[in-house]
């Protein structure tokens, strides 16, 4: 038995230098490897994937480790206790050591695990007190709207925070002056008439956003429940709609992309007849093109025909969607087949 012990304890030794010379032979870099063994999580292109998918890479790591001291435990017992002779082998009631071990180590791993999702959790949700840049995100039946509401450019000491004039106030018959309670603020004061977009039937709605840059979002409904999703994100957020213009209660969330291009969005939220055809495209930009995006929207203005694609095209962008089409949804009436026609 001890000959064998020893030959089981050198084959061990000898099988673990090979892996630690496989490993060395590689020449791969902890991050290179970390990127390889993402069972299948995305990649992402923003900073909170990152998190996520090292998180899920770890996870299942310390899944596979414990499942390998598991599996190795069993097999041992197996080879070691297995039937030698009909003799009866000597029968323990209890083994502290054993029991405290296989007590305490599940629950560390398991508290690590909680901590590290905790942690991980909170920096997908943190909101910054001034994002980089702000941009609503209106959702109706069935597209989408991107107001601009603020940028702080790339200079901290003056930030450049973009929004066009206000809105124009009527006057009733009378002459009096008034102002749409849509477009009022709580004290009586119009709202600023932000640079925006709006997709139609005819064209996707582009949201451009720069890169390495903290962009917060604020969501807004005022029909039906709709969820905002691009699935290289690894993110979605329900676009809840609270009954008002006012969007003090709507979901936000804050992104940091790192990868420039472009990636198709959804809506996440079935939302009614055509919502699997409510797309949009999120395209990510150098700062400096972002910055000259939002030059020519306010240049042209939020109010003109086309004023996405001419912007677009200004700062030397595809001016229209890569990534989706739109889906028109005009139909013709059918007609009922005659004998002519022969059926």
């Amino acid at each position: 038995m001890h000959v064998r012990r020893k030959h089981w304890l050198r084959g061990g030794r000898v099988a673990a230098l090979l892996g630690l010379a496989a490993l060395a032979l590689t020449g791969c870099s902890s991050a290179d490897w970390e990127k390889r063994l993402r069972f299948g999580w995305p990649t992402g292109v923003t900073e909170q994937a990152k998190k996520m998918r090292v998180l899920w890479t770890w996870t299942g790591v310390t899944a596979l480790v414990l499942g390998i001291i598991v599996w190795g435990l069993i097999f041992w017992c197996c080879i070691r206790y297995r039937k030698k002779n009909d003799e009866i082998p000597r029968q323990t009631k209890y083994n502290f050591a054993v029991e405290a071990v296989c007590f305490t180590f599940p629950f560390i791993v398991i508290a690590g695990l909680f901590y590290r999702t905790v942690i991980v959790e909170d920096d997908v949700n943190h909101l910054s007190k001034n994002p980089d840049v702000v941009v609503q995100v209106n959702a109706f039946k069935w597209g989408w709207q991107f107001e601009y509401l603020g940028y702080r450019g790339t200079d901290d000491q003056n930030p450049n925070v973009y929004s066009g004039a206000a809105i124009t106030a009527y006057t009733d018959a009378s002459g009096k002056i008034i102002l749409n309670k849509a477009d009022t603020n709580k004290n009586g004061t119009a709202k600023p008439d932000y640079l925006r977009t709006t997709g139609s039937q005819y064209e996707i709605p582009v949201l451009v956003i720069p890169r390495g840059q903290k962009v917060q979002f604020v969501e807004h409904s005022e029909d039906v429940l709709h969820s905002f999703w691009v699935p290289e994100f690894l993110f979605k957020r329900d676009v809840v709609p609270y009954g008002t213009t006012d969007t003090s209660q709507d979901n936000r969330f804050e992104i940091t992309a790192t990868t420039n291009g472009h990636y198709v969005g959804r809506c996440a939220e079935l939302c009614g007849v055509y919502h699997s055809q409510m797309n949009f495209e999120v395209r990510v930009v150098d700062p400096s093109t972002f910055q000259s995006y939002l030059t020519e929207l306010k240049k042209i203005g939020p109010n003109a025909a086309d004023n996405q694609a001419e912007a677009l095209k200004a700062t030397g962008q595809a001016p229209y969607a890569t990534t989706t089409y739109p889906f028109v949804t005009e139909r013709t009436t059918r007609r009922a087949s005659t004998k002519e026609d022969g059926n």
